[in-house]
């Protein structure tokens, strides 16, 4: 999923004011500009407090945007996307009255009376940027902006789960300590690639935090779908290929039972890098795996997952998530929350499902 946060603050840092009403800090042009941003994107997240306070239809206005998620086969307004710890929602909302789009409230708890107007996704604990994000994943979403407020911001930085952000300044405005709400400072860090405009007196700040790479990732993980069609099926266990690209530019491949009847794909590349030596080079590899790697392993000591942490892995990018046939899966959650940088690429998927198509007789 590629994930944007959005916002603007005023030139001392506030995202909003102390008043009852909703501080407007943007131009007209940068609006203008948000709003194209939005029509770019398969879903919208705010968190709770801005729905409380703002009251916001997160809708899609722009005509062509609308007709293009039709032509798609998907409601014409973006996915509507919230969090909320207290649970504390009006079914009255916007969020939830405005609008002909699908709706997700994470939560920590169960909540029976949003129910009936959104999809509610209860974590049964701590609610962190990694489940959401795996969760929308799941559900097919590619593209997710967020647009705040401060916490929820906080929560995505900090997990390492931005890819770009977008903070609009208005150097015109200033609140203080005593009329500021919600402030919220951001500093994009060195290796960032940053580009700044101004738009209607607004200072516009797009600092991409991690590069797309999209097209390199899309030709190794072919290759590891290649891969799974080499595995014998077995009615036990999905057939899944896997490569592992070091720093350096070495490949390695492996396919499930390659060598083993108990070895998953990413095992088998794992063994030949090994064995090559390049034991001390896997930190800050990269695995391509046509499936997610399993979380919990019963004829092996340590599922894929706990090896590319022990590894030292920097990324894994797979084609689609493990069903729930065998166990419940969670290798993108547990990578994302151990800070591996996890890509999905669902146009992949028909050829995992191809390879797989003896589980599903």
């Amino acid at each position: 999923m590629r994930i944007t946060l959005s916002f603007a603050t005023t030139a001392d840092g506030y995202l909003d004011d102390r008043s009852n009403r909703r501080l407007m800090i943007s131009t007209p042009e940068d609006w203008a500009e948000v709003l194209r941003l939005r029509a770019r994107q398969d879903a919208i997240l705010v968190g709770a407090e801005t729905l409380r306070r703002d009251n916001p239809a997160l809708l899609l206005h722009n005509p062509d945007a609308r007709l293009r998620r039709m032509t798609d086969g998907l409601r014409p307004d973006l996915t509507k996307v919230t969090v909320t710890r207290s649970g504390r929602l009006d079914p009255a909302m916007k969020f939830f009255t405005e609008g002909d789009a699908d709706r997700y409230v994470f939560s920590e708890r169960e909540l029976p009376a949003i129910e009936p107007f959104a999809t509610v996704i209860s974590s049964h604990g701590p609610l962190t940027a990694a489940f959401v994000v795996t969760e929308l994943e799941r559900r097919g979403i590619g593209s997710l902006l967020v647009e705040g407020g401060a916490e929820v911001l906080r929560m995505f930085l900090d997990a390492g789960l931005a890819d770009v952000v977008r903070q609009a300044v208005n150097p015109a405005l200033h609140l203080g300590e005593a009329q500021g709400g919600a402030q919220f400072l951001f500093e994009p860090p060195k290796e960032a690639w940053c580009t700044t405009e101004n738009l209607g007196g607004m200072e516009v700040l797009t600092a991409v935090l991690h590069p797309d790479t999209r097209k390199e990732d899309l030709v190794w993980l072919t290759r590891a779908t290649q891969e799974a069609f080499r595995c014998t099926p077995c009615d036990s266990c999905y057939c899944v290929g896997a490569v592992i690209v070091l720093r350096d530019g070495r490949t390695f491949t492996g396919y499930t039972h390659e060598t083993s009847p108990t070895h998953h794909a990413e095992q088998e590349a794992l063994a030949k890098a090994l064995a090559a030596g390049a034991g001390a080079d896997l930190h800050g590899a990269a695995i391509y795996s046509s499936m997610e790697p399993c979380s919990k392993r019963s004829s092996e000591p340590e599922s894929c997952t706990q090896l590319i942490l022990r590894y030292g892995f920097a990324r894994v990018v797979f084609a689609a998530y493990e069903p729930d046939c065998f166990v419940q899966c969670q290798g993108a959650q547990q990578l994302r929350e151990a800070g591996v940088d996890v890509r999905v690429y669902p146009e992949l998927a028909q050829a995992v499902r191809k390879a797989n198509a003896h589980l599903e007789r």
